[in-house]
């Protein structure tokens, strides 16, 4: 399993658009998309405009060509991406250890 992190800021005063937004673009597109296993989003408490978005794939592919070069993606911008105040840094893990439900 992959790990998709996306480090989001977006434009101040726009948190409750944007968590609308973002649960909104997660349910009704990424969350049909080959190889999703599920999500995580966590909103920043000392910095509110940053939010670090989570998503777990079978494979790496499953994102970077599958989502990435889909009609589902353009989607995805259209909902989230009015609120980014700067592209998202994106990368991805691979899981080393893990420790109880975390």
């Amino acid at each position: 399993m992959i790990l998709e992190v996306a480090d989001i800021r977006i434009h101040p005063g726009q948190q409750a658009a944007f968590d609308e937004a973002i649960q909104r673009g997660l349910d009704t597109v990424i969350a049909h998309s080959k190889g999703f296993r599920g999500y995580k989003v966590n909103k920043g408490m000392e910095s509110p405009e940053r939010y670090l978005l989570m998503i777990f794939w079978d494979t790496l592919e499953n994102h970077t060509v599958d989502f990435r070069q889909s009609e589902a993606f353009a989607q995805w911008r259209a909902i989230v991406g009015p609120f980014f105040a700067s592209p998202p840094q994106v990368e991805h893990f691979t899981l080393l250890g893990k420790s109880g439900s975390a």
